[in-house]
């Protein structure tokens, strides 16, 4: 296993390499996808003991999506039970990756508090609106963006992490190491990839809402359920499929699994 450098214009390629996996089998990808949020979404109704269940299987279930994009592109049959394929392989490092990923979040968030004395924190834990009204108001610029800084490297640990582990059995601290390596090796490529997941996910649509409203201007809130249809369907599944072609680029296609 050894991470290649890639060129700042495969960031780009790893948005169209994705919609390409998803437009060859659009259906499937976006019922995995929906389920991948359903449980997630489903976790988080419990308090506390939801939130850490969720953020624990997390990287198991984007092994499966990683799973069936691989499936997708070689040709194979794909099916519903692919998005649990994670839960077969080093399934003790993943639920670690998971857990230690709510950790560090809320760690960057507790340093958020240096910034604004604890105001983004208390409105990303609120369990209501009225919590969250409480500290609406505040200014969250100086420490969204803190929060925003620290997270870089939490999430360059952990982008290729949950596949290292399931596909290349890699430990928890090797998982972590190589992931962030390969993404400092590429922060060329990510800078792009990241410009290019603004505007697949919030210009495209953006534009296409606005368009909308010109021409129906007097159907908004269908406007608005068509352009989040279309996030659901066509936007997100084309975005976790990138997930797969980035890795796929970067580190090869293992043949271990």
């Amino acid at each position: 296993m050894r991470a290649q450098n890639l060129p700042a214009a495969a960031g780009w390629q790893w948005v169209t390499g994705g919609f390409a996996i998803y437009r060859r089998n659009p259906l499937m990808f976006s019922m995995l996808v929906v389920t991948y949020w359903f449980i997630v979404v489903f976790l988080n109704v419990f308090p506390v003991v939801g939130a850490l269940a969720a953020s624990m299987v997390i990287p198991a279930l984007s092994v499966g999506l990683m799973t069936a994009a691989r499936g997708i592109e070689r040709g194979q049959a794909v099916q519903l039970p692919m998005l649990f394929a994670g839960f077969r392989d080093n399934l003790r490092t993943l639920l670690l990756l998971g857990a230690l990923y709510l950790l560090a979040t809320l760690a960057v968030l507790g340093l958020s508090t240096l910034a604004d004395g604890g105001d983004l924190l208390r409105y990303m834990l609120a369990d209501s609106r009225a919590e969250r009204a409480l500290v609406e108001d505040a200014d969250f610029t100086l420490s969204a963006l803190l929060a925003a800084i620290l997270m870089v490297p939490v999430l360059m640990a952990w982008w290729f992490a949950p596949v290292l582990a399931a596909w290349h059995r890699q430990p928890l601290g090797k998982s972590l190491f190589f992931s962030f390596v390969a993404c400092y090796m590429n922060w060329r490529s990510f800078v792009v990839y990241a410009l290019g997941l603004f505007i697949v996910a919030a210009v495209v649509p953006g534009l296409l809402l606005g368009l909308l409203l010109i021409l129906f201007p007097g159907l908004q809130q269908i406007a608005a359920v068509l352009v989040s249809v279309a996030m659901a369907l066509v936007i997100a599944p084309t975005v976790f499929a990138s997930f797969y072609v980035a890795y796929r680029d970067i580190f090869g296609i293992s043949e271990i699994v």
